[in-house]
């Protein structure tokens, strides 16, 4: 961009000196057609001096300009360049900065990732031994219970057992009794009964 700008100056500078040329050149033909029938050779030599100095001027000063042009528009491209490099300076410390700060933020994400991953584990073998502690106090629980119910089985049966003997011996008893006595003795035995009945009223 800035290259172009120089040689649109140089154009333009060319241009001028251009049109300045064809001006003097205009005016020396025209000067030198009047000369030649006025007969004026000194003027006309004096005069094609005069236009030679004025070219030379036009020259020096178009050389000037288009090197003062150059100048600026290195100086400008200079300028540029100073800009360009200070900017890029400036983008490689931010990156370099934002590249530090996320170098950070990643150590710290790894961090908190170790120590929740840590406390996981913590919680998990904590879980576990209670879940144990629970699981062998159940047991023992179910344990006590089974060994109540047993006895309380245990104690229901003899019981059962106890009723059921005192009913069978009571029925072996009956029927030895009922084997064993005879009309005498059930007589015998109505009659006691009757007399003590008759006593205590």
């Amino acid at each position: 961009m800035l290259h172009l700008n120089v040689s649109e100056n140089r154009r333009k500078t060319l241009r001028i000196a251009s049109i300045c040329a064809a001006v003097v050149c205009s005016a020396a033909l025209a000067y030198a057609s009047e000369g030649e029938h006025a007969d004026g050779g000194a003027q006309l030599k004096d005069f094609i001096w005069r236009v030679v100095d004025f070219s030379v001027l036009v020259g020096i000063i178009v050389w000037a300009l288009a090197k003062q042009n150059v100048k600026g528009g290195l100086k400008a491209r200079q300028d540029g360049i100073e800009a360009t490099l200070r900017e890029a300076a400036a983008a490689r410390n931010a990156a370099e900065q934002k590249l530090k700060e996320y170098t950070a933020k990643l150590e710290s994400a790894n961090k908190e990732i170790d120590e929740l991953s840590a406390g996981i584990k913590r919680d998990a073998e904590a879980e576990k031994v209670r879940m144990i502690a629970e699981a062998g106090a159940m047991a023992e629980k179910i344990k006590a219970q089974a060994t109540q119910t047993a006895a309380q089985e245990i104690q229901k049966a003899r019981s059962l057992l106890r009723q059921e003997a005192a009913h069978l011996a009571v029925e072996l008893a009956e029927k030895k009794i009922k084997e064993n006595i005879t009309k005498i003795d059930q007589d015998n035995l109505v009659g006691d009964y009757l007399s003590k009945v008759v006593e205590l009223h």
